[in-house]
């Protein structure tokens, strides 16, 4: 059985899905490459996934269907995947080899020992077009190092720290048990990936290594913000479904896991209400009042523990002047990190 899936998702992705294989195919037998090829039409981006099948047989599989969006392709990953972990790498992406070699050499030690992790953290890097600067989002003050622990064990994350889907690769197993179903042709359902399987989480490792380099720079980024303002229905449907799984199966969680889930919950929404400001429409304006109400009839403690935050003051105060000071906390916000 192999160590780890690594789903690819491909959309005509001929300009830089080569980068992105070449820097996995170091992790050889080890590792299962599955490159899902999502209804690709507009370039060669099929022929290449069945090039690197050809050449790679042992450790390259290529899955054509139709166009199903991001969510659907990581579907398919999951439902195919033989390893026993499992990482999504978005084909615009790539990894660090000397990170990756670690990880593999940990995710082995584990499986020797016995004691397999759910999810196994590491960092990421915003590997910002033309930046000479890279922003590395680590997790070392609130996690141990390269040991196995529990949520109790961990501090709770600062503001400014995430876990993305690019920081986590799960136990395969764990991934199915939590029922995960992305949406098809919705966008930004990596943040879903990344807070409804954390419920079924009880063991966690953290690697502090620079794996996953994380492209952002492209205008055509689905997380360029202009792309994002045009797609905010996409952005709330996200929203709304943690807000709903944080109402109902969220509330099984305790303690130190109740508290992670609702903190990326409130960065979801702390995105998701800076987009409706930016996009300062009649409707985007009342959607953002529609998205708070919604969290506190769902969720009351989760609402509370939100609202009265820094960010949830923030993000609610009223009138114009209150959104002209959210909008510049995000433009330091968005200089700082290089996000665009």
């Amino acid at each position: 059985m192999k160590i780890l899936t690594i789903a690819v998702p491909c959309y005509n992705s001929e300009a830089y899905m080569r980068n992105c294989i070449e820097s996995l195919l170091p992790g050889g037998e080890d590792v299962e490459i599955l490159i899902v090829d999502d209804g690709s039409t507009k370039d060669r981006t099929p022929e290449i996934a069945d090039e690197y099948a050809a050449d790679y047989p042992s450790i390259v599989r290529v899955i054509h269907q139709e166009n199903k969006g991001h969510g659907g392709a990581v579907n398919t990953g999951i439902a195919a995947a033989e390893g026993l972990f499992f990482k999504v790498v978005d084909s615009d992406d790539w990894v660090d080899a000397d990170a990756y070699a670690k990880i593999l050499a940990a995710l082995k030690q584990l499986v020797r020992n016995g004691t397999l992790t759910d999810v196994l953290i590491s960092n990421f890097v915003y590997e910002k077009q033309g930046a000479r600067n890279k922003r590395v989002m680590h997790y070392r003050k609130f996690f141990p190092k390269e040991q196995l622990f529990g949520w109790k064990d961990m501090k709770p994350l600062a503001m400014n720290r995430q876990i993305l889907m690019h920081s986590i690769i799960f136990r395969t197993d764990v991934l199915r048990e939590s029922g995960l179903e992305l949406p098809e042709h919705t966008f930004y359902v990596d943040n879903l990936y990344a807070f409804i399987p954390f419920l079924k989480v009880e063991t966690l490792y953290y690697m502090d290594v620079n794996f996953y380099r994380y492209f952002i720079g492209r205008d055509d980024q689905s997380v360029n913000e202009k792309v994002m303002i045009s797609r905010l229905d996409q952005q709330v449907r996200v929203n709304n479904m943690m807000i709903d799984f944080m109402g109902q199966e969220g509330k099984k969680a305790k303690g130190k896991q109740w508290t992670f889930l609702v903190h990326s919950l409130r960065t979801i929404m702390m995105v998701t209400t800076v987009m409706q400001i930016r996009a300062d429409t009649p409707e985007s304006l009342e959607g953002k009042k529609e998205l708070w109400k919604r969290l506190k009839e769902k969720d009351y403690g989760a609402y509370m523990w939100i609202r009265m935050s820094l960010l949830g003051i923030t993000a609610n105060l009223p009138g114009k002047p209150g959104r002209k000071f959210i909008e510049l906390a995000y433009k330091i916000t968005q200089h700082r990190y290089g996000f665009n």
